[in-house]
């Protein structure tokens, strides 16, 4: 290491579009800071990614390739490529990566390796890195998804799946009453005994990760969840790192939206704060009744909307999905995109007024960072857990009602949420403006995400100097 308070850290994230661009703007904050990254990635990723790299002379991207496994459509390299239910086999290839990542690792000798639930990775850190090597399990997601589920009081047994009633039930010790499952949310944690990469079940994963690496580290600060962190801290007995949220920072003021110019100026032409924007993230494949209820729901608040949701299970286009009659009645007032949009960016214009998500962490961030109203509709088991936190712990937004028997939504139950938020003489819209406007206040103090990372880096720095 040329410099001694300079590390080269090697990055090797979940290759989800939710995973790899926080460890993305981690890596920008770290390199503006004069550290350098090796973040390894398939080449499919590379495109997505490589204008979000603020400083390519210390980010360097290294190309890595899955090995095909059976059952995964050839050539598939990214989780948003497929279906959830194919997800154990992306991971079953990234576990066939062994050789190349050691081969970059002998190459670096960097003094960190941060990575996402990698299993194998902290043995081979010790066995190359010689002890000067440490590695860090960095979690894009919520601690209290963490805490509920990937913890040893869980005691997920070898021989069998847990009950939904096991799964309902927190595990001892762990501290809150409020950000938990309930009756068949519990059913979205089922997949914890699953198998998850050959032969190792995605419990089993995780916690291994956890318990084998040199420290365990999280995007998110104790402002929001310092119960749920010292509880996995204690859990593992060692030390748990926060980089706080992590979101972009942005190079100049007047990129408002380098969208795609049609829709920047059909944005434009909305008064400001009236517009609805809807999106579910990456990965996730609604059936088409649920698409299309979701969509009905949007129209049915008579207000302007855009949708930016996935192609749905069965269908090959967006255009076969849609509700008869849809886009005829809704020219003018309401899009449903094509293509990938910058949700960022699109939260950032004036004519936005509320955002409708699935609650994703990243999603959860920048809804509490920006201004817009805010109505959830989860769907997997660390979504639910993130809309607990803001609906019943924060009281920042509204969770649309789902049918207890079907766990779908309806198009009316849509149009409620979103008026709950909109319309100015709710008492409940009022109630979360008033809370949300406080955290934002609390999260976007002058220094609050630098000083957080200034931290992280505390941290590694103690990390350096200890042995295993």
């Amino acid at each position: 290491m040329a410099d001694s308070n300079k590390f080269h850290i090697v990055m090797l994230p979940w290759f989800a579009t939710g995973h790899m661009t926080p460890f993305l703007h981690l890596a920008n904050e770290l390199a503006q800071r004069g550290h350098r990254v090796t973040y390894l990635l398939p080449k499919k990723a590379l495109h997505q990614l490589s204008h979000l790299n603020r400083h390519p002379h210390l980010i360097a991207f290294r190309l890595v390739t899955i090995p095909h496994v059976a059952g995964l459509p050839e050539g598939t390299e990214t989780a948003s490529e497929i279906p959830i239910s194919l997800n154990h086999l992306l991971c079953a290839g990234t576990d066939r990566m062994q050789d190349q990542v050691e081969a970059v690792l002998c190459e670096t000798q960097a003094e960190f390796v941060l990575h996402d639930g990698v299993f194998w990775l902290p043995e081979m850190v010790r066995k190359v890195g010689n002890g000067k090597m440490k590695s860090v399990c960095y979690n894009v997601v919520c601690a209290a998804s963490l805490a509920i589920g990937l913890v040893p009081a869980r005691k997920v047994p070898k021989d069998r799946a847990l009950t939904l009633e096991e799964l309902a039930n927190p595990p001892p010790g762990y501290p809150s009453s409020k950000v938990v499952l309930r009756g068949n949310e519990a059913r979205s944690l089922l997949f914890f005994s699953l198998p998850f990469g050959d032969n190792i079940s995605f419990y089993d994963r995780i916690t291994t990760a956890f318990r084998e690496s040199d420290a365990i580290a999280i995007r998110t600060c104790k402002e929001l969840e310092s119960p749920f962190c010292d509880y996995i801290s204690a859990q593992y007995q060692k030390p748990v790192f926060l980089t706080g949220p992590i979101l972009p920072r942005h190079q100049n003021t007047t990129h408002t939206l380098s969208l795609q110019l049609s829709l920047a100026t059909w944005l434009d032409s909305f008064n400001p704060s009236s517009v609805i924007f809807c999106a579910f993230g990456s990965q996730l494949n609604l059936p088409k009744p649920q698409f299309q209820q979701i969509l009905l729901g949007l129209e049915l608040t008579g207000r302007p909307f855009l949708a930016s949701l996935k192609t749905p299970m069965g269908c090959h286009t967006i255009d076969e999905a849609l509700p008869e009659g849809f886009e005829e009645r809704n020219k003018g007032k309401g899009i449903v995109s094509r293509e990938w949009v910058e949700q960022p960016l699109i939260l950032e214009h004036g004519s936005v007024g509320c955002f409708v998500n699935h609650c994703g962490f990243g999603s959860m961030w920048e809804s509490l960072m920006s201004d817009k109203q805010i109505v959830l509709v989860p769907h997997l088991g660390d979504q639910i857990l993130n809309t607990k936190l803001l609906v019943e712990e924060l009281e920042v937004g509204v969770q649309v009602e789902k049918d207890i028997e079907s766990d779908w939504v309806s198009k009316e139950s849509v149009c409620e949420a979103v008026e709950k938020v909109m319309d100015e003489a709710s008492e409940v819209g009022r109630l979360v403006r008033r809370n949300h406007h406080k955290w934002r206040h609390v999260l976007g103090k002058e220094g609050f995400m630098q000083g957080y990372i200034d931290g992280f880096l505390n941290n590694l720095r103690d990390l350096a100097s200890t042995t295993r």
